[in-house]
């Protein structure tokens, strides 16, 4: 045994004395006398009084006694396990009274009235600079880069590996998040290496859905509102946001996105003038889009057929375009260009779980199941409608049309228009149209709204010709009355009466098709151009037999059931209202209305 031992201490004695003389000190504080305070405490009058002595308690200034108080109150508050809501109001304000106290503290020392009120020197001081417009300082540079990683799916991290390819061209399925992913990847380059981005979209609008996304990114993320157009970041950085018009896609320099490129018009005459933009080999181009027809002036440069014409006979390259070779980490080939495909079950193996793709295979007839969601070109030599006529047809509506305004609560004011709509069937879409009739000799018809919707009742897919009729004047409805569309009709007779019945029959759709092929031909039908599934639904139109053999019908699959190109014919159910003939279904301008 060793000779001497450690004395082990009861911790818990000293806490309970050190409580027992915070607590007889803030009694004296409040004007108990010394005998009271030891009856109450339970400790002899001597102990007290030696602690009143030791620490001076009559010599304490009032605001020492003050501050024992709030911090006796705030150490009892504290110490409790369960708090309630009253608890933590009262902790917030002990913790203001600490504040004041202190400056209280440093006004004894100085004698300077801000340090009883800082907002005095505030409004002494100089002006702050302004902060930077468009800013991002270090710390949210990195808080967007973590959230752009941590949000993309495998193909799009494949994307983003490859970003400093000189050239990168994908075709892609619909709706996997391209026009997402490209808008924050490019604000993420704009912002870390100061280089320019321009986004060449189908029409302004959509460009803009480019500019939506960026805005959403920044506040979302790190709550850096962006204003402008284009937007000019701190750093010098500008982001354009430009439609296919050639003569506006001019004079830019930068990196540059080209959206659906694949369904604009004039491609070749455009790419010249986008390509010029990112000659300076510091800069990237970026093309994705889904497929269209293989007549298409871009299907040269996605083939190589445009490369190889450069080239003597013997030196010319085959490319291999096959999903094995250009599917997952894509592939650069001969012409340096990087070429990557991601269909729909790409893209659900790369982490998209957006899909029902067995649904989709029942709303879509195979034909375009393979173009729209599996990245097959369409052969429409044999469709009613091809690309070439539908392209016509496409124009950059906010640069054309004046006299609508899609934002307003009355998009085209009180001039009517004629609404056309095809009901869903079993597994498939319902398509609905507003169509603005020509106004005056030469005007032309202008697809002003399109929806699609899914899995809706019949009263619903009512219901939604009701609000349109809300926002516009309408004029005239048709609605194919075959199967649940007698259903719908018989509703939207209930609130519009002069809704027109289309049973379908094999006449029926020849006059519907006859129309419209007079009215496209003729170059009077316009739409956006960004809308592709407008464009698409009518490509996908073919002549075909009957079951009988006996005649001829038009359908957009195997069969009614499958795939029946609802946007398409809802359009036709709106030129309906105009006679065969034509022109003599236009309406008179504003000024003839109202004089």
């Amino acid at each position: 045994m060793p000779a001497t031992k450690l004395r082990k201490i009861d911790t818990s004695i000293l806490d309970t004395q050190a409580d027992k003389r915070r607590r007889a000190r803030d009694l004296y504080w409040q004007g108990w006398r010394i005998t009271y305070i030891a009856e109450h405490i339970g400790e002899p009058r001597t102990t007290v009084h030696g602690w009143k002595d030791a620490e001076k308690w009559d010599e304490a200034q009032p605001i020492q006694r003050v501050e024992g108080a709030i911090e006796s109150r705030m150490v009892q508050l504290l110490a409790k396990d369960q708090k309630t809501g009253g608890d933590f109001k009262e902790i917030d304000l002990l913790g203001r009274q600490i504040e004041r106290l202190a400056r209280v503290r440093n006004y004894e020392k100085t004698g300077k009235e801000k340090e009883l009120n800082p907002k005095i020197e505030n409004r002494n001081a100089a002006p702050k600079k302004t902060p930077d417009r468009n800013h991002f300082d270090e710390d949210q540079v990195e808080q967007l880069q973590s959230a752009f990683r941590d949000s993309n799916f495998e193909y799009q991290k494949v994307w983003f590996r490859n970003g400093e390819q000189r050239t990168r061209m994908i075709l892609k399925s619909r709706q996997i998040g391209a026009t997402w992913y490209f808008a924050r990847e490019a604000l993420i380059d704009a912002i870390t290496t100061g280089r320019n981005q321009i986004f060449l979209s189908a029409s302004k609008s959509q460009a803009h859905i480019f500019k939506q996304y960026i805005k959403q990114f920044a506040g979302d993320a790190v709550g850096v509102e962006l204003s402008g157009d284009p937007i000019v970041l701190s750093n010098g950085a500008h982001i354009y946001f430009l439609g296919t018009n050639a003569r506006t896609a001019q004079g830019y320099h930068g990196n540059f996105y080209f959206d659906e490129f694949f369904w604009t018009q004039k491609f070749t005459e455009l790419n010249t003038v986008a390509s010029g933009m990112a000659m300076h080999k510091m800069w990237r181009k970026t093309y994705f889009s889904t497929p269209s027809s293989v007549q298409h002036e871009a299907h040269a440069l996605w083939s190589g057929d445009k490369f190889n014409k450069r080239k003597a006979k013997g030196d010319r390259v085959k490319f291999d375009l096959t999903h094995d070779r250009l599917s997952g980490g894509g592939f650069t080939g001969e012409d340096r260009v990087w070429r990557n495909i991601v269909n729909i079950i790409d893209a659900e193996r790369g982490g998209c779980d957006l899909f029902d793709i067995e649904e989709l295979r029942m709303e879509y007839s195979p034909e375009e199941f393979e173009n729209l969601l599996m990245c097959g070109f369409v052969d429409d030599s044999q469709s009613v409608f091809p690309l070439a006529a539908m392209q016509k047809c496409m124009v950059d509506t906010w640069e054309v049309w004046d006299d609508v305004k899609p934002f307003a609560m009355r998009p085209y004011g009180f001039m009517p228009v004629w609404v056309g709509y095809d009901p869903s069937r079993t597994g498939d879409s319902a398509g609905l149209v507003v169509l603005a009739p020509p106004v005056g000799p030469n005007g032309k018809f202008k697809v002003l709204e399109r929806h699609q919707f899914k899995g809706m009742d019949f009263e619903a897919q009512a219901e939604a010709i009701r609000k349109i009729t809300q926002r516009y004047n309408v004029a005239n409805i048709g609605i194919d009355t075959t199967g649940i569309g007698l259903a719908v009709y018989e509703l939207v007779k209930k609130f519009f009466p002069a809704v027109k019945a289309i049973h379908y029959s094999i006449e029926v759709k020849q006059q519907l098709i006859y129309k419209a092929l007079s009215v496209v031909g003729k170059g009077r039908l316009e739409f956006d151009a960004s809308w592709v599934d407008l464009a698409h639904s009518f490509m996908a139109l073919k002549k075909v037999l009957t079951p009988s053999g006996n005649a001829v019908t038009y359908n957009a699959g195997r069969s009614d059931e499958i795939g029946h190109a609802d946007l398409a014919w809802a359009t036709m159910h709106a030129l309906s209202f105009e006679p065969l003939e034509g022109n003599t279904g236009q309406v008179k301008s504003i000024m003839e209305i109202y004089g």
